[in-house]
């Protein structure tokens, strides 16, 4: 990828690479307390909001309170997932030495093992992101989100397909390292996700058992109540994490790459395809801790292992060098971003254009 469609010579490229190394670097000698003191507000925020949502529903009976149950416990799990869950096993927070917030060791509240995930997002993906057969998360191996994908007459189940991972993307990022579509097509066996079976049916059967055994069973006479409530906050989440997670990536302008333009990539090259394949969401900035900071999605993926709350700060001067070197810089609101996704998912759904 020597020179882009973008128009960019080699000498440009090396150039954007090195003013995004330097501003990585500012960001990592300023790292300090300000950054711990916001990951230790944010799990403490996560805490009370998951206590709350547990009392709330020994009221269950009272709407309001079943209502706040469910509330607290839906802001409890999105902020678990997106903004602590995620960014911890990027490695955002290694540098503070905190076993409680180490990159290796971190479990989230999703059924999908932290190790796999680990591997399947923070490598395959942040390493091929928007390379055709090689990034999983192009589609997750089920959609079709590219013309450069071939049409077949399984892909008119698109919206269904996009629905059901809507509804149950926890379930739908467990089974992604799996690569069923590629066991379906004989391009791998069993024998190689065999390894990957125990550990998530273990994290499963221990997600499921706490949401929808044990907490009900401790609220008595109103554990069908509770259960529902498990349910519905969940629901919530994964359509949360859904909707901010497809906007980042697979909204109109979002570039998809093939293998053999990815060959021998500088940094600058790499910097480049992480750019171009990317889209931001615009918001408040209430709106961008409960996303994750992945409304910057733009800037997670040049910079995937910085505290993503800096995210925001350095859009600014990522935002200033795109016009320079007369780069897009994809972003707009939820709903616009939603919106051209669910067009897309229809519209590849069938073979013509």
């Amino acid at each position: 990828m020597s020179t882009t469609s973008t128009g960019l010579e080699p000498a440009e490229i090396d150039r954007l690479g090195k003013e995004l190394d330097a501003l990585r670097l500012r960001v990592v000698d300023d790292l300090g307390a300000t950054d711990a003191d916001y990951i230790h507000n944010v799990v403490a925020a996560q805490r009370v909001c998951e206590v709350s949502g547990r009392v709330l529903l020994f009221a269950g009976w009272f709407p309001p309170a079943w209502l706040g149950g469910v509330a607290a416990l839906a802001v409890s799990k999105i902020l678990d997932n997106m903004e602590i869950g995620h960014n911890v096993m990027h490695g955002q927070y290694d540098w503070m030495k905190d076993p409680a917030l180490n990159s290796r060791t971190f479990e989230w509240d999703m059924v999908c093992p932290g190790e796999q995930w680990r591997r399947s997002h923070n490598f395959m993906h942040h390493t091929y992101t928007n390379i055709l057969d090689k990034d999983r998360d192009v589609g997750y191996g089920i959609l079709r989100i590219t013309e450069d994908q071939e049409w077949h007459p399984y892909y008119l189940g698109n919206p269904v397909y996009a629905a059901a991972q809507a509804l149950f993307f926890e379930y739908g990022i467990m089974l992604h390292d799996l690569e069923v579509d590629r066991i379906v097509q004989g391009r791998r066996g069993w024998a190689d996700v065999r390894p990957l079976l125990a550990p998530m049916l273990r994290k499963t059967a221990r997600q499921a058992g706490r949401d929808y055994v044990l907490y009900p069973l401790l609220t008595g006479p109103l554990a069908p109540l509770t259960l529902s409530a498990n349910i519905t906050a969940n629901v919530v989440r994964n359509l949360w994490a859904f909707s901010i997670i497809f906007c980042g990536h697979f909204p109109d302008g979002a570039e998809v790459f093939t293998e053999e333009e990815s060959e021998d990539e500088s940094r600058g090259q790499w910097y480049l395809r992480q750019m171009l394949g990317s889209a931001n969401i615009t918001g408040s900035a209430l709106f961008h801790v409960l996303s994750g900071n992945l409304s910057h999605q733009i800037e997670h993926h040049l910079f995937p292992d910085l505290p993503s709350h800096r995210y925001p700060r350095m859009a600014t001067e990522v935002r200033e060098i795109c016009e320079r070197y007369g780069l897009p810089y994809n972003t707009g609101s939820l709903s616009r971003q939603l919106g051209s996704v669910v067009r897309k998912i229809f519209r590849l759904a069938v073979p013509w254009r």
